[in-house]
């Protein structure tokens, strides 16, 4: 049996008690990252085998934990933070089980995406989430342009090296547009920079951000 296990994307009080008690029952853990999620697991008393499962060795070790559930054992599968399969390491070992006949069980929990949306002030009834900003200039704008066409609100995930350059990008084609820089959620600094385009531009390019980020753009 698999368990796609939520984790907290900052705080690791965030964690839920569903989610501690499937740690706890499994018999094995495969995680994004075995450093980073062994300081969850210690910070919860959970001593369980952990193995790594990430984009480099997906193909092989979703063989290996395959033939282990075949036999009974149950995994849980967690990433560094959130939700297995978003944007993260999960997709194939989530079809595998299912054209294996295992059975497959979500735990959910903290999701940044979800997080950054609300606390946007942007429209949340429809929503697009887009992954990672792509990192190549050309594949970048056209992403970002076509965001800006959408009627519905856009998500993205942005490392804070290229976040001035998508905001330019942005800034250049909608100065008045809406947007939102959700930065460090949940974590010590959380911060939201809410505004017009050209405004939440400005105002990086004179304090250069730090942490993860994730990116909302409100719809035409």
């Amino acid at each position: 049996m698999l368990f796609l296990v939520g984790s907290p994307i900052g705080n690791l009080s965030d964690i839920s008690l569903r989610a501690l008690s499937v740690l706890k029952e499994v018999t094995l853990i495969a995680a994004e990252d075995t450093r980073r999620s062994s300081i969850l697991l210690k910070r919860f008393e959970i001593s369980k085998p952990l193995v790594s499962y990430h984009e480099h060795n997906e193909a092989r070790r979703t063989s290996e934990l395959i033939k282990k559930m075949h036999v009974g054992e149950k995994v849980a599968l967690i990433t560094d933070a959130g939700m297995p399969s978003i944007s993260d390491p999960g997709y194939r070992i989530v079809r595998a089980c299912i054209e294996n006949g295992i059975r497959i069980e979500v735990i959910p929990g903290p999701s940044a995406v979800l997080t950054a949306l609300i606390g946007s002030g942007l429209p949340t009834d429809k929503f697009f989430f887009g992954g990672f900003v792509p990192v190549k200039s050309g594949q970048r704008e056209r992403e970002l342009v076509a965001a800006l066409a959408r009627t519905v609100t856009s998500v993205y995930f942005e490392s804070p090296h290229r976040i001035i350059r998508s905001l330019e990008i942005v800034a250049k084609e909608d100065p008045t547009r809406l947007i939102c820089v959700a930065r460090e959620l949940t974590k010590q600094f959380e911060d939201y920079r809410r505004g017009e385009a050209s405004t939440v531009l400005a105002w990086y390019a004179a304090h250069p951000p730090k942490g993860e980020i994730t990116l909302v753009i409100a719809g035409a």
